[in-house]
C-alpha cells in the first residue's frame, strides 16, 4: 500500500492480527461444517426411524440402493455413486454377501475385477429401500417450502460439481 509520500508500506503481521482472524471465524457459520451437521442429522434420522427395521447399516443401505438401481456395479463404480471409499464399499459388500442380499462375481472383461449384483432376497429388500427413501424425503419435505426444496437440490448439485472440479484440478499438481 502506498503512503502519502509515495512509498510502499508493509504491514507486519502481529499476534493480535492472527487472534482477530481466529475470533472472526465462526464454526457454526462455516458451510462445510453446516453441511456435515445437516448430513449427520439426516443420517441419524434415517438410522433411527428407517434402517432399524431392515437391520442395515448406512453404508449397506447406500450400497444396496446403488446396486439395485444399476443392477450390476463394480465396487469402484459403487464407491463413486455412493461417495464411499473402497474400504467402506468392501465392508458393506462383504456384509451384504454374508446376509445373502448380494453376490459378487468375477468381471468377465477384467479378470481381477469384481461385479456386484443383488440376489432375489436383496431385490426384495431394495424394493423396501426405495419405498423407505421416498418416506424419508416425505418426512424432510415439510421443513422447506417447495421453492426452497428445489433451490436446495439445485444448489447441492452445483456445489458437488464444483467441489469435484476442484478435486480434479488438485490432482493435476
Amino acid at each position: 500500500m502506498l503512503d502519502k509520500s509515495g512509498w510502499f508500506q508493509v504491514k507486519m503481521q502481529t499476534d493480535s492480527d492472527e487472534n482477530d482472524r481466529a475470533e472472526s471465524f465462526r464454526l457454526a457459520e462455516f458451510l462445510p461444517y453446516r453441511l456435515s451437521v445437516a448430513a449427520e442429522s439426516v443420517s441419524h434420522m434415517i438410522s433411527r426411524h428407517h434402517l432399524a427395521q431392515s437391520g442395515l447399516a448406512m453404508p449397506e443401505w447406500r450400497l444396496l440402493a446403488a446396486v439395485g438401481r444399476d443392477t450390476v456395479l463394480s465396487p469402484t463404480a459403487a464407491g463413486q455413486r455412493t461417495s464411499m471409499d473402497k474400504v467402506k464399499v468392501s465392508r458393506a459388500a462383504a456384509s451384504l454377501v454374508a446376509r445373502g442380499l448380494m453376490k459378487q462375481s468375477q468381471d468377465p472383461d477384467d479378470g481381477r475385477g469384481r461385479l456386484l449384483r443383488l440376489t432375489r432376497k436383496g431385490t426384495t429388500i431394495y424394493t423396501s429401500v426405495a419405498s423407505t427413501a421416498r418416506n424419508i424425503e416425505a418426512d424432510l419435505a415439510p421443513g422447506l417450502t417447495k421453492s426452497e426444496w428445489s433451490a436446495l437440490h439445485k444448489a447441492l448439485g452445483k456445489l458437488s460439481e464444483h467441489a469435484q472440479s476442484i478435486l480434479a484440478g488438485a490432482g493435476d499438481d
